[in-house]
């Protein structure tokens, strides 16, 4: 039996894969800043990481923040984890955090350098944008009488139970460098998820698509966020919809 320890495993991503993963009969620590007996800031680091990470295999990072910390937080676990012999670190990246210059990007891209430069056993795995962020997204801009979209933009939204059996199944095996990407099912324009979001939650919202400028959303426009070569994703956005808010409109999308 391995012993492996989930940072973040309290969050979306994490703690689907710490119960596969003991559902596999394997001892998992949720490391997080609030939850014991491992309630650890890996910004901070401290002896709370290293006790954490006694004895620990396996360590798979879902910590994460956009509010930034992630490079600082990743130096800090990849140091404990070294004092601790551990022998594989596995880590969840963004498809395009290569490709696109945004700020969050920029910092998971570091923080896959900083992996694979760590002298650990590791393995990468890059997903597209999951369901639940998608619709997060939606529901804030739909709060307004009109719903106003990037024109010409696409996303490939991924079920996140998908990556986190995706994820499980990596930290069971050997090291792998990177690892092919994970996307979605489908490539779909921002304003098509869009009237799918307002059908189903029963929402009647203009969707006007509006061209932006800058390095950014050209990069999005260009689709360097998405992998429809890997589009391994089985669960849809209007399956995710109707197992959230009941079905309205029928299940697969329209056109």
């Amino acid at each position: 039996m391995t012993t492996i320890l989930v940072t973040g495993g309290t969050g979306t991503l994490g703690r689907l894969v710490t119960e596969r993963l003991r559902t596999d009969g394997h001892e998992v620590r949720v490391l997080s800043r609030h939850s014991e007996p491992y309630a650890v800031d890996l910004r901070e680091g401290g002896s709370g990481l290293d006790a954490a990470l006694a004895g620990v295999d396996t360590v798979v990072h879902c910590a994460t923040t956009q509010r930034g910390g992630d490079e600082r937080s990743a130096a800090n676990l990849i140091a404990a984890a070294r004092r601790a012999g551990a022998t594989h670190l596995v880590y969840i990246s963004i498809v395009g955090v290569d490709r696109v210059p945004l700020g969050y990007y920029r910092s998971k891209y570091a923080v896959e350098k900083l992996v694979a430069e760590s002298g650990i056993g590791w393995t990468v795995l890059r997903a597209t944008q999951f369901h639940d962020l998608v619709v997060q997204m939606l529901r804030a801009l739909a709060k307004l009488p009109v719903v106003v979209l990037p024109a010409h933009a696409s996303d490939q939204p991924v079920e996140v139970a998908e990556v986190a059996d995706r994820l499980a199944e990596l930290a069971q095996g050997a090291p792998a460098g990177r690892v092919p990407d994970m996307g979605g099912p489908e490539v779909r324009t921002f304003a098509s998820l869009a009237r799918a979001y307002l059908g189903a939650t029963g929402r009647r919202r203009a969707v006007v698509n509006v061209p932006l400028a800058g390095r950014t959303y050209r990069a999005f426009r260009a689709g360097g966020h998405l992998a429809p070569e890997h589009a391994v994703g089985e669960g849809t956005f209007e399956e995710y919809l109707a197992g959230r808010f009941g079905r309205r409109e029928g299940g697969r999308r329209r056109g």
